[in-house]
């Protein structure tokens, strides 16, 4: 990792800088874009602390310093990011760009093609999955393919108070004096128990500057994040949240920093890259004695088994990152119980390795 340059006169942050790992988590990939860094996905095995390498965004590879010895090979996620790198992040860029296109308009000039456009994707005669259906709504067509960019409309975003006042500073910096998406909610369900001084300045400053901008903020003590969003979540509608707060039992959602959650509630939209998705099918009926946690690890659990997901981390598998869960034949599942059951599936997936009771009980599911 290389942690970029500071920011003349903006302490406490910094933009620019690489970041290499083997799988980057989305929520850390679109942080990284959004500060302007180059996040690279590739092998890292003979990667060593110490070691000096040079990096070849084009060529795609990785080279110890003054060699011609190749340690590694990569290819980007996408070529835009390069274009976002230049730009200082990935709002300024999409920003720019939009003004750019505005004024060549204006002037009845033909498009620009100083910017790299993001990659097609073929045609297919195939259908669409019910979140590329959803996305697809969202964005006003009949559905999104997988790696195809586009800017779906954000019905519902979350912002809760450990990243909020960051989320603060980014709406400051987009001059933001009111929210464009339908809901934008504030919570301070993490530092109400125990604040520390700071705390006690945001819970009494930032309630205002959301509300002022039409946002709705609850109050310390009010509650989780969680259950006030599923009671306004809308079905077939596309939302963001700030760090693990976008797990909607309602919908769909994506991922988010501070600062894309502050480009979300603003402009009412948010940049994406449509990833793949995986299909769980459950079939037949919950047998007396199994739990929420037991259908839970059986998803990691099938995965293992089939090869899709490895525990080792050396030549790791997992079938399940950056990409979305779509989940099939839990019809009989309480109407209040998809949240806990999204909660649990993320603690399984981040450790999946079922314990053995729950091993004994997934034979019978």
């Amino acid at each position: 990792m290389v942690y970029g340059e500071d920011i003349p006169y903006i302490p406490n942050k910094r933009a620019g800088g690489v970041v290499l790992g083997g799988k980057i988590a989305p929520i850390f990939f679109n942080t990284l874009e959004d500060a302007g860094s180059l996040p690279i996905e590739v092998d890292v095995t003979n990667l060593n602390m110490g070691d000096v390498i040079d990096i070849y965004p084009y060529a795609g590879k990785i080279c110890k310093h003054n060699s011609d010895e190749v340690l590694a090979e990569f290819e980007l996620k996408t070529e835009v990011l390069l274009d976002e790198v230049r730009a200082g992040g990935r709002i300024p860029l999409i920003i720019g760009r939009g003004l750019t296109h505005k004024a060549r308009v204006a002037l009845g000039l033909p498009e620009s093609d100083v910017f790299i456009k993001p990659q097609s994707v073929s045609e297919s005669n195939k259908g669409y999955t019910l979140a590329q259906k959803m996305v697809g709504r969202a964005c006003g067509v009949e559905g999104v393919r997988p790696g195809q960019y586009c800017e779906p409309r954000m019905t519902s975003v979350g912002s809760q108070d450990t990243t909020g006042p960051m989320t603060r500073d980014e709406l400051k910096d987009l001059a933001c004096l009111g929210f464009s998406a339908d809901l934008v909610m504030q919570s301070f369900c993490h530092t109400a128990a125990y604040p520390k001084p700071v705390d006690v300045i945001t819970h009494h400053t930032l309630p205002d500057f959301i509300m002022n901008r039409g946002g709705v903020s609850l109050r310390p003590g009010d509650g989780v994040i969680h259950s006030w969003l599923n009671r306004m979540l809308l079905p077939d509608t596309v939302g963001t949240g700030g760090d693990s707060h976008t797990r909607f039992p309602i919908g769909i959602s994506f991922p988010a920093g501070s600062g894309l959650v502050a480009f979300a509630a603003a402009t009412g939209v948010m940049p994406l890259d449509m990833p793949e998705s995986v299909l769980v099918r459950f079939s037949g009926t919950m047998q007396p004695g199994i739990t929420l946690r037991d259908l839970v690890h059986a998803i990691p659990y099938y995965a293992i088994q089939q090869g899709l997901l490895t525990v080792e981390k050396k030549g790791k598998k997992n079938i399940f990152s950056g990409r979305i869960l779509e989940i099939e034949g839990l019809e009989d599942l309480k109407s209040n119980k998809p949240s806990s059951f999204l909660m649990l599936l993320l603690n399984a997936l981040l450790q999946p390795v079922p314990s053995s009771s729950t091993k004994s009980r997934l034979s019978s599911i």
